[in-house]
């Protein structure tokens, strides 16, 4: 069987865990996640173990400064090839071509809305759009500008797929399956349910890596993508 489309989110409390979970789910999926707390803890070794296992590599740091800093930023993991580099849509255009050009072989991946928020939380920090039309808005802004890959909710990943080239990468986090505990987020969906929407990569963390045998519930999601 083909590796699934699932990214597992290795945010784990030492790189001893993240190893281990990273080897259990390899057979079972075609992308490993390193965050911001992993990178920044367990660094280039993080890195290698999501490298081993032959697996993409999705480097989630969510750059957002000026464009000179972050095409600088970009530079500066370049040697470890990731396949996708996440930036913040909402850090604008300039920024988000700059990252483009300093890292021309990888996907550079705009992140548009974050999960954890919604409306009242929008609101909050000025942007009175909904989720929805925020996040497409940012979209397009994006691939504009040069990225070659968008993060966005379930929610809305239908509608970005109907706005945006048939080669843009769609990455949704947000995705639970039935049952699993919700956390943090707020705009979800079952992995089934993101595929349908139009999305190419589910982003699954807990409901994997919080299991008692995570190669078992990466192996049963993959089975039912």
């Amino acid at each position: 069987m083909a590796k699934a489309p699932i990214a597992v989110a290795l945010d784990g409390p030492d790189l001893q865990t993240i190893v281990g979970w990273a080897e259990a789910v390899a057979p079972h999926v075609s992308t490993l996640k390193v965050g911001l707390e992993t990178y920044l803890r367990d660094g280039e070794a993080a890195i290698q173990a999501v490298r081993s296992t032959g697996c993409d590599l999705f480097l989630d740091l969510k750059l957002h400064d000026i464009p000179n800093t972050v095409a600088g930023a970009a530079r500066s993991v370049a040697r470890f090839t990731p396949q996708y580099l996440t930036v913040h849509a909402l850090g604008g255009a300039a920024m988000v071509s700059a990252a483009a050009a300093a890292l021309p072989g990888t996907r550079i991946t705009a992140v548009t809305v974050l999960t954890s928020m919604d409306e009242p939380a929008l609101r909050s920090i000025g942007i009175q759009d909904s989720a929805l039309d925020a996040a497409v808005r940012l979209a397009v802004l994006a691939v504009t500008a040069g990225a070659r890959a968008i993060v966005c909710s379930p929610l809305e990943v239908a509608a970005i797929r109907a706005v945006v080239p048939a080669d843009i990468v769609l990455i949704t986090p947000g995705v639970r399956p039935l049952g699993a505990e919700v956390g943090d987020q707020k705009r979800i969906a079952t992995p089934q349910q993101a595929i349908a929407q139009g999305a190419d990569i589910v982003v699954i963390g807990r409901p994997i890596t919080a299991a008692a045998d995570p190669a078992r519930a990466a192996a049963a999601i993959a089975w039912e993508l």
